[in-house]
């Protein structure tokens, strides 16, 4: 029997759709994603909803998980999550040097931070499998797979010392903002894309607002409140975007990445604006769901079935990006590229519960 659409899962799909979108550069249908209205984007969102799903895998305070089972959950996953990394990598640059080979264009194998892997295969495959060297729009899930082997360490002080959680995830973010101090790339130099250590903060906050107790209850509690709040600030961070007003990064105060608008480092302007954006949507999904039925059970399976969809979504964005060069982009190919691919990430979701239905049925 299919499982019902709910919010969390509906609101995951939509993040997948958009990453999908977002990482083909040019794309017409890029400009139709909310990050052109918004300082926060799809990222924040799927890490987020990563945290918050961690409190579902952690269970409730009155039904507690063993430890012991509990790490061994979390272990499995990350060991997932890490495979599923390495698989997509392999295929990605599997699909650059056969683009590079058919269309006699070397200059394809260095896209997306690959030209490593082709100059010095040896380290570079060290790297690899290591997750210092990543791939271009092939980086979140290194962050995903840190996070995962972080989250028993996490689900433990939330169980014995549940206040300490998040000033403790605070005091690291903006530790990392102000000295400021990232993960290291190798063996090119350079820096994680997503800093492990601030993007934490909003893998945290997710899994405490998802609990009953805490900061989640109190949330909860004054939800109303906190979306008014919100909303102008939603609307200015709008109209930031929109007439660009951001501002000179010379002109700002030491640490600059308190105040400036930076992706790797999660800084808390787009931490802030997301968290807001965050409150004020959390109140349309019940309308959604009225205006457009179709809608929330066709994302929400995307959002049950997020690790293969998002596996099969970048090596698609991938593809559309080479689509898009060989034929120079136009409003028809875009669409092509779209539609078969939402089609190909529905179908990959649904293959993925249809296979969970036939185990159950052979059981």
């Amino acid at each position: 029997m299919p499982r019902q659409a709910n919010a969390v899962d509906f609101w995951r799909g939509f993040a997948l759709v958009s990453i999908f979108v977002n990482h083909i550069p040019g794309i017409y249908y890029e400009r139709l994603t909310h990050r052109n209205f918004s300082i926060s984007d799809s990222a924040e969102l799927f890490v987020f909803l990563a945290g918050w799903s961690l409190g579902y895998l952690v269970g409730s305070r009155d039904e507690p998980i063993g430890t012991g089972r509990l790490v061994a959950r979390l272990g499995s996953r990350s060991l997932q999550i890490y495979a599923a990394q390495i698989l997509i990598s392999s295929i990605a640059l599997a699909l650059l040097a056969a683009s590079a080979y058919l269309l006699e264009n070397p200059l394809i194998l260095e896209w997306h931070n690959a030209s490593a892997v082709f100059q010095d295969p040896a380290l570079a495959h060290i790297g690899l499998v290591l997750l210092t060297h990543q791939l271009g729009y092939f980086d979140i899930l290194p962050l995903y797979v840190v996070l995962m082997l972080a989250a028993p360490g996490i689900a433990v002080i939330d169980r014995f010392a549940k206040p300490l959680l998040v000033p403790l995830s605070l005091s690291l973010y903006f530790a990392s903002l102000t000295v400021p101090f990232t993960a290291p790339t190798w063996p090119v130099p350079g820096q994680w894309f997503f800093n492990p250590f601030t993007w934490q903060a909003i893998f945290v906050l997710g899994f405490s607002l998802s609990r009953n107790e805490g900061l989640g209850a109190f949330v909860r509690c004054h939800i109303r409140t906190i979306r008014i709040i919100s909303l102008p600030v939603v609307l200015f961070a709008a109209a930031i975007v929109v007439f660009s007003w951001m501002p000179d990064p010379t002109k700002l105060p030491e640490p600059k990445l308190l105040f400036l608008n930076g992706k790797s480092f999660l800084t808390p302007m787009r931490l802030i604006q997301f968290l807001a954006l965050a409150a004020v949507f959390s109140a349309t999904y019940p309308l959604i769901a009225r205006a457009l039925p179709w809608l929330c059970p066709f994302l929400s399976i995307l959002g049950r079935n997020s690790l293969y969809v998002f596996c099969v979504g970048s090596l698609l964005s991938l593809t559309g990006q080479l689509i898009r060069y060989l034929y120079s982009g136009s409003f028809a190919v875009d669409t092509i590229i779209f539609v078969v691919g939402i089609g190909l990430l529905w179908l990959t979701a649904w293959t993925s519960e249809w296979r969970e239905r036939q185990k159950r049925a052979d059981i």
